[in-house]
């Protein structure tokens, strides 16, 4: 067993495949109204952290921090996830998807997560890995014009719809440029539409995979990448070349298995907590029970424990703790 290590050192080790003095833990949540400022989100963030002390912090502004700049608005309306329910779309029509102006990351909306991330990173250190939540531009382009009416496009003007993911994912490429310079680790890469309920992998393939190789370009040598594929059926091993480190899915309630996708993805797994009927409508003995077989199922090797997606707003403390109380056991 390694001596005790930093959350740096441990995830480090995770990824290289070194020694560990126990499996690495990461639990993160959105945070309604204090995600609407940039100190705000970073104090909510850092509070967070200081309760828990998780091996990274993963960064979670509303989903419209990259669109507002484009158009589109949003409220909160109390959903458990802390997400915003938007309330004015950008797209209306094909054409508007040429129309979409590319955006300066130093500015507007984005250019306040990139304040939020300075925050954090002072307060932080080197030792407490960041990460930044970055949406594909295939999931960037739903909330600019609505789930149905992307699919629509996209199968009645894929030429219009190709003309604003190129948009997007230029100012998305320009925004991880900019991220790196603040000092974070790596990005959290929500990919949304990578479910065998909504596309095909051959949609998928024209569709997402190009967009988002060329997102990740600037992000390719930093260490700790995290892939995020949302929701069930996802096409798992479309992913596995992907510039990450580590992937994330909803393990306890699609496939693959955590051990299953061992076996297809030379990376770290993390997962192996469902975050609802577990985290909210769980004991902290059946949290501690459910860590401890994931962590067994993967040898706690390529691993870090955490759950399928955010965490509920509403699960309670008792059982965040026990999740990260779960990886000391036995160590």
């Amino acid at each position: 067993m390694a001596s005790r290590l930093t959350h740096r050192q441990r995830l480090e080790a995770c990824v290289s495949g070194g020694a560990l003095d126990r499996p690495p833990v990461a639990l993160w949540r959105h945070f309604p109204v204090d995600d609407q400022s940039p100190e705000d989100l970073a104090a909510a963030a850092l509070d967070f952290q200081r309760v828990y002390d998780f091996d990274l912090v993963k960064v979670t502004p509303a989903s419209s921090f990259c669109l507002k700049d484009w158009g589109v608005d949003d409220e909160w309306r109390g959903a458990t996830e802390g997400t915003r329910d938007y309330t004015q779309r950008a797209i209306f029509a094909p054409e508007d998807w040429a129309r979409l102006p590319a955006l300066d990351p130093a500015s507007g909306h984005l250019g306040s997560q990139l304040d939020c991330l300075r925050r954090l990173a002072g307060e932080l250190g080197p030792e407490t890995p960041i990460i930044q939540t970055v949406f594909s531009p295939l999931s960037q382009a739903k909330n600019l014009i609505g789930r149905d009416d992307l699919l629509v496009h996209m199968r009645r003007h894929p030429d219009a719809v190709h003309a604003g993911l190129k948009i997007i994912a230029e100012t998305t490429r320009r925004f991880i440029e900019a991220a790196r310079q603040t000092g974070i680790a790596g990005v959290f890469y929500a990919v949304q539409h990578a479910q065998h309920g909504l596309l095909s992998e051959a949609e998928y393939k024209v569709f997402g995979k190009p967009y988002d190789l060329e997102v990740l370009s600037p992000a390719r040598d930093l260490w700790l990448n995290l892939l995020h594929l949302h929701g069930e059926n996802v096409m798992f091993e479309l992913f596995a070349d992907y510039p990450v480190s580590v992937i994330n899915w909803h393990d306890r309630d699609t496939r693959p298995t955590l051990h299953e996708a061992q076996q297809m993805f030379g990376g770290v797994v993390c997962g192996g907590l469902q975050r609802e009927r577990t985290m909210v409508l769980g004991t902290p003995a059946s949290v501690t029970a459910e860590a401890l077989d994931a962590i067994q199922s993967t040898h706690g090797q390529r691993f870090i424990l955490g759950t399928g997606c955010v965490l509920p707003t509403i699960a309670p403390r008792a059982n965040i703790l026990a999740a990260r109380r779960s990886v000391e056991i036995n160590q």
